[in-house]
């Protein structure tokens, strides 16, 4: 596979089954086209039978087109990484063989440098219990395979979604990759204790309810926005902030359309609508239909799960894009 057209590059990976590994960077957006193939051998324009006796040196494998102005080879890596075992030296799943083997074919020195110290990343602090072994090899020329290989998971998904199940595949992802996410969520949530109040962190995080007449905002008559105490996210204006006499923030409505989510809540033996922050997923409070017209809507909001900032400094705080609210306004 050549690059034909300007600032396009090739990335090229094996992982076993090229059916298995093709179908994931299809789905990428700056991948221009990925084709199944063999490479890594001598033998010149080899067979799927040749390849998978284990006698041509080939191994299954899989090139892509990709722009880098859309999707960078750190991240093509990545996907790699999380389609494969890279701890199995003598093939992918249920097919052994060398010909199944995991590898890299670099294409310049940066993809190189690039794969090399990802691997090496990987190994030292990866779900795995075993050291990487998957090799980072320069590209050699990289036959197609035949036709009916071609975007097998599209042609024949039948076929394709039984043989990833059946071959342990999808199963082995999914365990090893769990373990790393349940890690993510732990030190994300480590972060968060770190960089929030006990307060905030109860309320956004465990679904906490801040006393009533007792904290920041709810009696808070500046003009303003307030935004999402955890990802920064504009939620609601001044503008539509009025006095429920509840003892907590209440708002006729969002800032916009769309930025939060409702979910039904059925805790304290009622059933309520929960609001939620889109981005991060941050409890804010509930909504209600008991508000004044012209919405009869009442969002009533934790203070704790807000952040407020001042028409006067919102350029300055990188929420430019609201002060025409203000403006129109007056």
């Amino acid at each position: 596979m050549d690059a034909e057209k300007p600032g396009i590059k090739i990335a090229t990976f094996a992982g076993g089954c090229f059916w298995c590994m093709e179908a994931p960077f299809e789905k990428l957006n700056g991948v221009v086209g990925v084709i199944s193939g063999y490479t890594g051998g001598d033998e010149i324009d080899p067979s799927y039978e040749a390849v998978c006796s284990g006698q041509t040196g080939h191994l299954e494998a899989i090139a892509m087109q990709y722009d880098p102005e859309q999707i960078t080879y750190e991240t093509l890596l990545d996907v790699f990484w999380h389609q494969v075992d890279p701890t199995d030296g003598g093939g992918s799943f249920a097919d052994r063989g060398a010909q199944y083997r995991s590898a890299i074919f670099f294409h310049d020195e940066t993809q190189k440098q690039l794969a090399t110290a990802s691997k090496e990343k990987l190994d030292q602090s990866g779900p795995y219990d075993k050291h990487i072994v998957t090799e980072i090899l320069p590209a050699k020329t990289f036959y197609p395979a035949e036709d009916y290989h071609q975007q097998f998971s599209k042609k024949c998904p039948t076929q394709y979604q039984g043989y990833r199940a059946g071959s342990g595949r999808d199963q082995y992802l999914k365990d090893i990759w769990q373990s790393e996410k349940k890690d993510d969520n732990a030190k994300s949530a480590s972060a968060l204790k770190e960089r929030l109040t006990p307060l905030q962190y109860k309320v956004t995080q465990e679904n906490g309810t801040e006393p009533a007449f007792s904290n920041a905002y709810w009696d808070n008559k500046a003009e303003g926005i307030y935004v999402d105490i955890v990802s920064g996210e504009a939620l609601f204006s001044s503008l539509d902030k009025y006095d429920s006499k509840s003892g907590w923030p209440s708002f006729t409505k969002t800032i916009a359309a769309d930025i939060v989510l409702e979910k039904k809540d059925a805790s304290h033996l009622m059933v309520r609508t929960e609001v939620r922050s889109k981005a991060g997923d941050a409890h804010l409070g509930h909504l209600f239909d008991d508000g004044p017209l012209p919405t009869g809507q009442r969002y009533c909001i934790n203070s704790a799960s807000l952040r407020f900032i001042s028409k006067k400094v919102l350029a300055d705080e990188g929420y430019a894009e609201f002060t025409k609210l203000f403006e129109e306004e007056s």
